[in-house]
């Protein structure tokens, strides 16, 4: 593995050479979106400048080309999460229209009035919102797994959750806001031999930017993740499912080229994926996460988990040391993702400071509102990093928070 100090991948992002408010810019906000690598710029450039056209329609060449590139985008993603087929790979506009989809498909066909559907104190908001959605709708009830002093779930609790009325548990692999790694493999295992019949939707928004993933291992249900975070370009996203249920639920939405045939009277759809995908689909976006796939995998998931918990490692020892600061999430197993306080000052004073200084952080209640008010606080100030992210970048930021301390402590 490269030393950090020397990164080999920084290069590649155009942003990195970049400057904010006239200083080098120190990007640590990855977790919210990340910068674009310069093969994935030319990817989405070339898509709409060479055989642009409309995609499975056209028998002409310009439109068979685009076809392939686009179907080859879906065997992509699907080699990357270890998906055992491209026709378990739906695209989505991000992971909330994913998760949205799921609760409005699976959720008004297979469950009912009384039905439980768990979810964890650290979701984020798109997997909370679209559960009480339904729950407005059709009567579910929604239960929690609670959060520990140290940012993991109750695994005990959960335990004690589970009854013959749970239908479904959604819970986040990674949380964006305190970056502590769930055990799926310990949330099935609990639930799987009590209830057999219990389906499970992972979050992966976090986890498929830090770490390699199997679906044939992990085995969800459904797992969804957005391509902004995964260096690829904003409105797209992927929804895995399985095969056998994906074909078993209803569309989402109507429209064109999810249809087998239509009639005044009636319509019939094509199976899984098309009958999910109406309409003209990002087309450009999807091939450039294609290309953000091949960039990563060239790379490796492994050395990019391994360089990321060797920087975590050093950035958690650096801020540790910073007076009056808290981290939140001190749980053993996390990824690249660290957020805290500092005692007396205001979040977004904080930022403004590190604004000022060319460094870019995130404050606030990261779209966890109910895992903010677990901790008592309104919001930390969140450290995300990236492929591009070296110790540089941490040792600006804690002379950034000397700074914030000097002004304001």
């Amino acid at each position: 593995m490269a030393g950090l100090g020397d990164n080999p991948y920084r290069k590649d992002f155009p942003a990195m050479a970049a400057t904010m408010n006239g200083k080098p810019l120190v990007y640590l906000d990855s977790g919210s979106s990340a910068q674009k690598p310069q093969v994935v710029i030319d990817a989405m450039a070339s898509a709409m400048k060479d055989n642009y056209s409309n995609i499975h329609r056209g028998l002409y060449n310009y439109s068979q080309v685009k076809t392939e590139q686009f179907e080859a985008a879906r065997k992509k993603v699907a080699a990357f999460i270890g998906a055992p087929s491209e026709n378990s790979i739906v695209f989505t506009g991000n992971s909330t229209d994913a998760i949205n989809l799921v609760s409005q498909t699976f959720g008004r066909k297979c469950l009912k009035s009384e039905d439980e559907v768990i979810i964890s104190g650290m979701e984020h908001h798109a997997n909370i919102v679209p559960w009480q959605l339904l729950r407005d709708q059709i009567g579910i009830v929604i239960k929690i797994i609670p959060v520990l002093d140290d940012g993991s779930l109750d695994y005990e609790a959960y335990k004690n959750l589970l009854s013959p009325r749970t239908k479904l548990v959604a819970v986040t692999h990674i949380s964006n806001a305190i970056g502590v790694v769930n055990s799926i493999k310990k949330i099935k295992e609990i639930a799987s031999p009590l209830y057999p019949e219990i389906r499970f939707l992972v979050d992966g928004s976090q986890s498929a930017v830090h770490t390699p993933l199997n679906m044939a291992e992990m085995d969800p249900d459904f797992f969804v993740f957005t391509g902004h975070k995964l260096y690829g370009p904003t409105g797209i996203g992927v929804l895995y499912g399985k095969e056998d249920l994906l074909n078993s639920l209803p569309p989402y939405k109507g429209g064109g080229d999810m249809i087998e045939r239509v009639t005044f009277e009636e319509t019939t759809f094509k199976p899984a994926p098309a009958r999910f995908e109406a309409g003209t689909p990002p087309i450009a976006e999807v091939i450039a996460l294609g290309a953000a796939i091949d960039y990563l995998s060239a790379i490796g998931m492994e050395e990019i988990e391994a360089r990321e918990q060797e920087l975590l490692a050093y950035a958690t020892e650096r801020l540790q040391a910073v007076p009056g600061l808290r981290i939140y999430g001190t749980a053993p197993h996390k990824a690249g993702i660290i957020s805290f306080t500092l005692e007396g000052i205001h979040t977004s004073d904080i930022a403004m400071v590190l604004d000022r200084m060319g460094i870019a952080v995130r404050t606030g209640h990261h779209c966890c509102m109910p895992l903010m008010q677990r901790f008592g606080i309104e919001g930390t100030v969140r450290v995300s990093m990236g492929l591009y992210t070296t110790k540089g970048d941490i040792d600006s930021l804690c002379q950034g928070l000397d700074k914030v301390r000097e002004l304001m402590g």
